[in-house]
């Protein structure tokens, strides 16, 4: 039995697509996995030495680690109406953010990324990746709501389950990023994906690819027996946040990219490689 080691996020849009795959409730063909659970700016990281076989990774990250790692097709989170908002405590507009303390959850997450797209203000060159312009506060995505309201910073940059939670802090939307992005492309946002080492083999990458399908269809088909595993590593344990949390971020985008995912994948890793964030990338995506 072969045994790979796989990154994914402890929030329930991962955990429910991967139950099946670390729980022997699909066939895996032979293949261990031995799950690795962390937040996705640490997996990101991880990624940058390769040190995963498979992993969950921002697709701004896959944009830094193409030589040593190719983008599968299932399990990835990409969709409509899915993306990170700049939060503050007083309705203002993003302009007036310009030279404020923004707290971001990782500078190698999506939501950075498009951060960045939206305002060359906020924009970081390839050379100061490891040392963010100081307007930037990097913490825990979970720390963020906390940080606004407490005056730490000046807003913050949510995602996952804060997507949901933040109305109830009194927090007001200044932007929608993946609104943004969809009215400037018409294309789903690709927030992250699955990544496995080219060393694999495309062979080997087919076969985890249809199993990581296979894990999603087990969970769409077994929902509720998911629920424990969900429970027991999600940062927010009310049952109505993780079910909005799975119902946002697992779709049909994460069974199969499709044509339209494709489209979406790449066009955000050329607008990033356009505006310098990202290294221009000379492998194959996929």
């Amino acid at each position: 039995m072969k045994s790979l080691s796989m990154g994914y996020s402890p929030c329930p849009n991962d955990t429910f697509i991967f139950y099946a795959l670390v729980h022997g409730k699909i066939d895996t063909k032979n293949l261990k996995f031995n799950e690795i659970l962390l937040d996705v700016e640490t997996l990101n990281h991880k990624a940058l030495p390769a040190e995963p076989d498979l992993t969950k990774i921002s697709y701004h990250a896959f944009g830094h680690v193409r030589r040593n790692y190719c983008l599968l097709r299932a399990g990835g989170a990409l969709g409509r109406g899915c993306g990170p908002l700049v939060v503050a405590k007083n309705e203002c507009a993003m302009e007036e953010l310009r030279g404020k303390k923004i707290a971001i959850p990782g500078r190698l997450t999506t939501a950075f990324l498009l951060l960045q797209m939206f305002d060359p203000f906020f924009l970081t060159s390839n050379s100061k990746l490891l040392t963010l312009n100081s307007v930037f506060v990097e913490m825990p995505f979970n720390k963020i709501i906390d940080a606004v309201l407490n005056g730490d910073v000046d807003a913050g940059l949510i995602i996952h389950e804060s997507r949901f939670t933040y109305p109830s802090y009194g927090l007001k939307k200044i932007i929608d990023l993946g609104e943004w992005w969809e009215s400037e492309t018409g294309l789903p946002i690709p927030l992250g994906g699955i990544i496995a080492k080219r060393s694999l083999g495309e062979g080997l990458h087919k076969k985890i690819n249809k199993l990581i399908r296979a894990s999603v269809e087990y969970a769409f088909g077994n929902r509720p027996e998911t629920l424990d595993y969900i429970k027991k590593h999600s940062q927010e344990l009310s049952e109505e946040v993780i079910n909005q949390h799975i119902n946002l971020y697992v779709n049909d985008y994460t069974l199969d990219l499709g044509p339209e995912g494709e489209n979406a994948v790449n066009e955000l890793l050329r607008r990033a490689e356009e505006a310098g964030i990202v290294p221009k990338g000379k492998e194959e995506i996929w």
